[in-house]
């Protein structure tokens, strides 16, 4: 017996406006049909659409600047991509997914959503660095963190931004990460919530800011490093009092 997705929370007209909440209903639909028979999507994850994967996905935006060209790397069925795209039609998207049944899929949502601020891109994340540069780079559930810097970093301008979805174990996470931040190049990292009063608990993002890339020679390494020794110390503080209260 097929799960049945449950109508939309009444936060939801909250979180998606106007003509977003048609396309999220809709796209609730999609993930809940084609999703599930295509193995997107697990039939038990149907009744648990909103809360857990839509709303979710949504409040991300909260951390999203104005205008900025996003990526969504190994997007799958488009969370978090395809959400901020519906809530955020200010931001260009570009789902990022190297498996054709899955970019077959965000394609087809893209044309029934009609969504003209979405791109889907069948590649990896290590394809496309040098070719294209983004503000923004997001992925949920796609890999650990230390792994995740190596593909995201290389995507994003100096000042550019990574936005990790990461549950309970996202300060452990951005722990052990301290060497592949450094190496990466990253300016700060730390933790941020987003979605209070909106999603119970609310959504848990490593986000890290990118510097200039990476170079050669010892003594630039150097500075570099203990720079972001120390900015990396004050945000594990920050994070360490907030998990405290």
């Amino acid at each position: 017996m097929s799960e049945q997705l449950p109508p939309a929370p009444e936060v939801a007209h909250e979180v998606f406006h106007g003509a977003a909440m048609g396309r999220a209903e809709a796209f609730a639909d999609l993930l809940a049909g084609p999703g599930v028979v295509r193995g997107l999507l697990g039939p038990r994850e149907v009744p648990r659409i909103w809360d857990r994967h839509l709303l979710n996905c949504a409040v991300i935006a909260e951390a999203v600047p104005p205008d900025v060209r996003l990526v969504d790397i190994g997007s799958g069925a488009g969370l978090p991509g395809i959400v901020l795209a519906i809530v955020r039609p200010d931001i260009r998207v570009t789902l990022l997914e190297p498996l054709l049944r899955r970019t077959v899929f965000l394609n087809e949502c893209v044309d029934a959503l009609e969504l003209p601020n979405v791109e889907v891109l069948r590649a990896r994340a290590e394809e496309v660095a040098g070719e294209r540069e983004f503000d923004v780079a997001t992925a949920r559930a796609v890999a650990p963190l230390d792994r995740l810097l190596t593909w995201a970093m290389p995507l994003l301008g100096t000042g550019g931004m990574l936005l990790a979805m990461k549950g309970e174990r996202a300060a452990e996470e951005l722990d052990g990460a301290e060497s592949q931040l450094r190496a990466s190049g990253a300016r700060t990292a730390e933790l941020v919530t987003v979605g209070h009063g909106k999603v119970e608990p609310p959504a848990t993002l490593v986000r890290v800011i990118a510097g200039p890339k990476p170079q050669t020679g010892r003594r630039h390494e150097g500075a570099r490093d203990g720079d972001l020794r120390g900015r990396h110390e004050v945000a594990k503080r920050g994070a360490r009092r907030r998990r405290k209260r």
